[in-house]
């Protein structure tokens, strides 16, 4: 990993609302409701429908999707579009990453 790449982790991590997102995402079957819109096998295991992330992240739906774009563009986060439907998942190559990062480099 890069120190630019590092350095733009950093700053999708300087709120704490995103930072809430990643920690939901983590665990979505435990942390989402059973209604919830949590893709529980094929090839986006875990992903989570945008309508239920906004609902469990106590913000505006704009402000729901601009936060998801920060992650997503720093690589924290994967999207998928399934039908009308996006759902999000935390890359967990890219936080793994980030972790080897800190430990080496820090």
């Amino acid at each position: 990993m890069t120190d630019e790449k590092a350095v733009e982790i950093f700053k999708a991590l300087s709120n704490q609302t995103r930072v809430n997102i990643l920690q939901m995402l983590k665990n979505p079957e435990t942390n989402f409701s059973t209604e919830a819109h949590v893709i529980k096998q094929g090839e986006f295991e875990g992903g989570v429908c945008v309508s239920d992330i906004h609902k469990k992240s106590g913000v505006s739906q704009s402000t729901t999707s601009q936060y998801l774009s920060i992650l997503l563009q720093s690589g924290l986060l994967e999207m998928k579009r399934i039908g009308q439907w996006t759902y999000y998942r935390r890359n967990e190559e890219t936080i793994k990453q980030f972790e080897h990062y800190i430990r080496t480099k820090l």
